[in-house]
């Protein structure tokens, strides 16, 4: 599938925040699955990969979401083509031992190399703490989710990342168990109401938050 839009810089610099999207349009789920794809070439803290995305883009889905969304939300909720909460993976590193030996299998890597990894990062994970796990976890997802934002862009619509929910039931509500998935945010997708004044958001001076030492 090629991108609809190549142009990384209209991509990036246009990007911004869509609260009401034109319900009629819906994207077909194999496109949402090949954003997710796109976006999860994201890098990852030691390769640790840990996300996880659940897309919902049913009227039961969505009545899900409502049960744990702040009333702010409801528009995008309400108007998107599709919802994809992403979570952070809290138990990520107990696959990690079969990614790094499928590509010993497959060549990729050395044995020496296949040794190190798994003597060295697989063991920080195993002894981590859950504060730890669930900070790196955000952290992975965090960058995912920025990447499948630019992706969406590039399909030709638009987004709304949020965090206006309770995300103490965002896992439960969902099914997945909360103990091993923390929520990220979420990111309303579809195409824009063409009857909708949108709001762009002022940025501060780079000069604001920037320093070199």
């Amino acid at each position: 599938m090629q991108f609809t839009n190549n142009d990384f810089q209209d991509i990036m610099l246009h990007r911004h925040s869509v609260r009401h999207f034109d319900s009629s349009v819906k994207i077909p789920r194999d496109e949402l699955q090949q954003m997710v794809q796109e976006a999860i070439t994201a890098p990852s803290s030691c390769n640790l990969q840990a996300w996880h995305f659940v897309v919902v883009d049913t009227p039961e889905g969505k009545d899900k979401l409502r049960s744990f969304f702040m009333k702010f939300n409801l528009p995008q909720l309400d108007s998107c083509s599709a919802m994809i909460m992403v979570f952070g993976d809290t138990d990520a590193f107990k696959k990690y031992r079969a990614l790094w030996q499928k590509m010993y299998t497959e060549h990729q890597i050395t044995k020496e190399r296949l040794d190190e990894i798994l003597q060295t990062f697989l063991p920080l994970y195993e002894h981590a703490d859950k504060q730890f796990l669930t900070a790196d976890a955000l952290i992975d997802s965090s960058l995912a989710a920025m990447q499948l934002l630019l992706t969406i862009r590039a399909h030709g619509y638009e987004a709304n990342p949020l965090g206006g929910y309770d995300a103490k039931k965002a896992a439960a509500a969902l099914g997945l168990d909360p103990n091993r998935y923390v929520p990220a945010l979420g990111i309303a997708v579809g195409k824009p109401d063409p009857n909708a004044h949108e709001i762009t958001s002022e940025r501060y001076a780079v000069q604001d938050v920037l320093e070199f030492q």
